[in-house]
């Protein structure tokens, strides 16, 4: 049975049939303008029913329908009035999971905060007004671009020092954890190299860790930005956007931990870390207020992309596999002694007072106890492709 509606493409003729094809798109813009100016009129009169249509028409996206898990997530994201929520009013496996939300113990997320990594840093103990001394470092053999971006990273955190890495063994990423810790430094930040290019971070929180390794993409630096801003030495302001999860909030505090808890707002400077789909979008602005009433931001730079690999408790590991195997060792006091005198030798310090000066036990100042890097890596998570059920499963 032949359709009732004409189709322009049963016209055998070209010429004619682009011209039907030309007047009907036509057509349509016009109807679909003379309805947008009507729409326009009656909501000009009426800013209930705009309010209400936009409202009900929001886009569906994969951030506002992922995936809800009690277990991961520390809030809902359906709990708001979205695409979501109005095509699932009616769903029973999203009134289940509403339940067990409200069935979680509201104190449950505090409690994980008051015991994590960070707690020292957010109790106030510190004067908020000296920033974090961080070390930042490459991997070996680098090349003038990492160093590059490596001088860009100093600028932004604020007491951070840049050392270049030896050449040779010895330098493993737990031990020179290690030595910052013994240090005073409170962060170790290594920029990886493949190819000649930056890909990858490795961030540790000292001196008890945890370890975090970001893959590194999409860098810009400041002489690349068309427009950019100069920087300068104030304190920036610190933005964290989308960071929902238990793991999103261990790495969004960890970012916290980089800059002083104390901005310097005459600077107008901003630092902002946008989670979406689980990467990581930095970018450092500065306020340009225009008028009084009006504000822009002007770039500084760098700009790149982070996304998490794993996290690790602790430091990083130092294992060594060549080796040779130990003699056999007897539980002697004297033999402890030796023990200890070799390993501050292996870790760059003098031997300790209390094992040189013949057993003089009593020190005048409690010494701080040294760090040293685990031999066994402790993996908290890590990211895996079967994770990935749905592309609406995110970690962070």
């Amino acid at each position: 049975m032949p359709t009732s509606r004409f189709e322009p493409s049963t016209i055998k003729n070209k010429v004619k049939r682009e011209e039907v094809a030309r007047k009907r798109k036509k057509e349509k813009r016009e109807e679909k303008l003379k309805r947008r100016l009507a729409q326009a009129k009656a909501e000009a009169n009426d800013p209930l029913a705009k309010k209400k249509r936009l409202a009900q028409n929001v886009p569906r996206t994969l951030d506002n329908t992922r995936e809800f898990d009690p277990s991961v997530l520390t809030a809902n994201p359906h709990s708001e009035a979205g695409p979501s929520t109005l095509a699932q009013q009616g769903d029973p496996a999203s009134l289940n999971a509403q339940a067990e939300v409200e069935q979680q113990p509201a104190d449950e997320h505090a409690a994980d905060i008051a015991i994590d990594p960070f707690a020292a840093y957010f109790s106030g103990a510190l004067d908020p007004s000296v920033p974090p001394k961080v070390l930042i470092t490459t991997s070996p053999k680098a090349t003038r671009t990492t160093y590059d971006f490596c001088d860009e990273l100093v600028g932004v955190f604020p007491g951070a020092e840049f050392i270049r890495r030896k050449k040779g063994k010895g330098f493993e990423l737990g031990r020179i954890a290690g030595w910052a810790a013994n240090r005073g430094y409170s962060h170790f930040i290594v920029v990886n190299e493949d190819m000649k290019k930056p890909n990858a971070i490795t961030m540790v929180y000292l001196p008890e860790g945890p370890t975090a390794y970001f893959k590194l993409t999409s860098i810009e630096l400041s002489k690349k930005i068309s427009g950019h801003a100069r920087a300068t030495a104030h304190y920036p302001e610190l933005v964290l956007n989308g960071f929902v999860t238990r793991l999103g909030h261990t790495v969004g505090r960890l970012f916290q931990t980089l800059f002083p808890p104390m901005p310097e707002f005459q600077g107008r400077q901003v630092v902002t870390l946008h989670n979406q789909r689980d990467f990581l979008f930095f970018r450092r602005h500065r306020y340009a207020f225009r008028s009084p009433e009006k504000v822009a931001l002007q770039e500084i730079g760098p700009r790149f992309t982070l996304k998490l690999r794993y996290l690790k408790k602790g430091l990083p590991a130092v294992k060594n596999l060549g080796a040779p195997s130990k003699p056999l060792e007897f539980d002697t006091e004297e033999n402890e002694q030796e023990q200890q005198a070799l390993r501050d030798m292996e870790m760059g310090e003098a031997p300790s007072q209390e094992h040189t000066e013949g057993g003089d036990m009593n020190s005048e100042e409690p010494k701080q106890k040294k760090v040293v890097p685990p031999t066994e890596d402790e993996y908290l998570w890590i990211w895996k492709p079967e994770l990935e059920t749905t592309r609406r499963t995110f970690f962070l």
